[in-house]
């Protein structure tokens, strides 16, 4: 099967099974402040996990298009990327660990074909420290399974990364016991002490495909499944959402536990071919093949340059189809370093022509099929990558001047990382020019450049102070009345500046609200002061806030509710109305997760007024306005 295959039979897999199957979120969260992008499965799902009913029901399952750019600096082996799919099913309190372990063997093993024999897996080993136990209904069920196909199914202890290279795997072994370093989920750092205190967390079971590659002792002595020398690669990970964390040393059981789902669809991919080179798979194969036909070179000879164009290009493609631009601040600042990375590269192929025309349909067209809106977005994709392309390839011919004036005085890493973090000249290209002419290059220029090139990374993967891993936050009474705001705002907007006005973009933190919007123009101070009025009027009104569930075409279509440029919604939208006592029709009607107030008035607690504080440009055509209660 290749990839579009086997992400078409999961979720056929999972329907026949009683799941219902959700539309992908966009890569750019929504109304979330703690996460650049959408970096996982679950992420979205987060609200249900934590108890909130989902409008489809307690079974579903989707395919999430997900992008780390923590990942923007590995890719080049064979396995990582930045953009991938991760193929999900969920149980909200209904079925657990039985259900869950033997469909997830029944579909790699019978459904997608892959050898039972290359397959391993890993448990929790315990916290006898916290009262959690080992689990060994996980490890015992995988051995019935794996003996059901007439294996040997050893079960054996490791316990840390480290214990794994030191002792490695013996025959018949094929079930293995794994810490909380490996085996335990929670936000953050992983381990049941690191857990924060009131969050859900449990252990997990994880699936490893062996390619039975010749382990490389560069990693340790011995190979075991979570070694990194490639030789085992994971392929999903069976969360068994079952505790909560009351206090920093004890962990009470949840009432309902939770299923969170996630497996790699390239990783599967890879191993439905039996191949380690996750790049041969049928979602990315074909960016290869047509960059060996532009450059005329051989991929095997240009390993980490295509690898790193087909997968920038990729993740760049989805962002734009997701209504980014790139640009120097937030998402769009990692959308223009991936473009310009990719297009660096080319360059060491040998590719100086524009070349993002020819490569860009390639991908749109491997996706077209089954994401509609990459269809849709098509030309409009292409139009602003080739754009970026163009002009990149300006800097890099202003960069050459850039970089005569700079090293007048001398070449070092800071000047390389001025000129690539101000002017986007790649530092292989600096060095190049230090070369060409004859400036001297010193000994510790590149560490120079790397610790700069650090707090860079540091403030690409950050949205705010406090950001961490899985999205988990929001939920303060602050999020709930900025939240609320943004609703009035949006409408206010549209009375004051016309009906053409369509959300792009939200960004909420406890000390402020951020808008963007499509309009053609700056936006005056008189219709600015003109919003403000309208949304602390309705504020005054002490509007009701509650919401109900519609179906799609009805609530869009028939009643009219907002919704935001490029959210692709279910059957079903859970729509949030605001209107005052004794009205005919709300002021507010908008298609929306939440969370929010109760009553308007609960904004002006305190006495505090909405104030929009700036508005300006985010990107052509789109305007970005940040404010506050105070």
């Amino acid at each position: 099967m290749n990839a579009q295959q086997i992400r078409k039979a999961y979720l056929d897999f999972f329907v026949e099974r009683g799941h219902s199957v959700i539309p992908r979120a966009l890569l750019v969260p929504q109304n979330d402040p703690t996460t650049l992008f959408t970096g996982s499965g679950m992420q979205p799902l987060i609200p249900y996990l934590l108890g909130e009913p989902h409008q489809n029901g307690n079974r579903l399952t989707d395919s999430q298009a997900c992008l780390r750019a923590q990942d923007i600096e590995e890719v080049g082996d064979n396995r990582h990327t930045t953009f991938f799919e991760m193929l999900g099913n969920w149980s909200l309190g209904d079925y657990f660990k039985n259900e869950q372990i033997d469909w997830m063997f029944e579909f790699l093993v019978d459904v997608v074909g892959l050898d039972s024999n290359k397959l391993y897996v890993t448990c929790f080993i315990g916290a006898p420290e916290f009262d959690i136990p080992k689990d060994n209904f996980s490890a015992e069920k995988w051995q019935k399974l794996f003996e059901s196909k007439g294996l040997q199914a050893d079960i054996a202890d490791i316990g840390s990364e480290e214990d794994g290279y030191n002792r490695g795997i013996k025959p018949g072994e094929r079930v293995f016991y794994y810490d909380g370093s490996k085996n335990w989920w929670n936000r953050g750092k992983t381990g049941p002490e690191t857990t924060p205190v009131g969050d859900p967390c449990g252990p997990d079971s994880e699936m490893f495909y062996d390619f039975g590659t010749p382990h490389d002792t560069k990693w340790g002595e011995h190979c075991h499944p979570n070694c990194d020398c490639g030789r085992f690669m994971e392929i999903g990970n069976n969360v068994f959402m079952a505790y909560r964390k009351v206090d920093a040393g004890k962990f009470e059981p949840l009432e309902k536990p939770n299923i969170d789902h996630g497996s790699g669809l390239e990783r599967i991919a890879a191993a439905a071919i039996n191949n380690p080179d996750a790049f041969k798979i049928s979602l990315l194969w074909p960016i290869i093949e047509k960059l060996e036909t532009i450059s005329g070179k051989n991929y095997d000879s240009n390993l980490a340059s295509m690898r790193v164009i087909a997968d920038h290009l990729r993740a760049a493609t989805f962002l734009a189809v997701d209504g980014v631009i790139p640009s120097n601040k937030e998402q769009g600042y990692v959308m223009r370093r991936l473009l310009r990375r990719a297009i660096r590269f080319a360059f060491e192929l040998g590719v100086e022509q524009n070349f993002l025309e020819q490569v860009v349909p390639i991908i749109a067209d491997l996706y077209k099929d089954d994401f509609p809106e990459v269809a849709e977005q098509r030309q409009h994709v292409i139009d602003i990558l080739v754009k970026e392309e163009k002009v990149f390839r300006q800097t890099l011919r202003a960069g050459v001047k850039e970089f005569a004036k700079l090293s007048a005085d001398g070449f070092n890493g800071e000047v390389a990382f001025k000129l690539y973090d101000t002017f986007g000249f790649p530092v292989e290209l600096s060095l190049e020019e230090a070369y060409k002419q004859e400036v001297n290059v010193p000994e510790d220029w590149r560490a120079q450049f790397d610790a700069k090139m650090t707090e860079q990374r540091e403030r690409s993967q950050t949205a705010s102070k406090g950001t961490f891993k899985g999205g988990l936050g929001g939920q303060t009474m602050q999020h709930k009345k900025y939240h609320t705001a943004t609703h009035l705002m949006y409408q206010a907007l549209r009375q004051v500046l016309g009906d053409h006005v369509v959300q792009n973009g939200s960004n909420i933190t406890e000390e402020r609200l951020r808008f963007d919007f499509s309009h053609p123009e700056k936006v005056t101070r008189e219709q600015l002061d003109e919003v403000e009025k309208i949304v602390n009027e309705q504020i005054s009104k002490d509007l009701k806030v509650s919401f109900a569930e519609y179906p799609t075409k009805v609530a869009r279509e028939e009643m009219g509710a907002l919704g935001q440029f490029g959210d692709r919604y279910g059957e079903t939208v859970k729509v949030y109305k605001m209107i005052a006592d004794g009205a005919d029709k709300p002021f507010s009607f908008e298609i929306c997760g939440g969370p929010h107030v109760d009553h308007t008035l609960q904004l002006s607690e305190e006495n505090k007024t909405f104030k929009i504080i700036k508005e300006e440009a985010s990107s052509a055509g789109i305007r970005r306005i940040k404010a506050v209660l105070q």
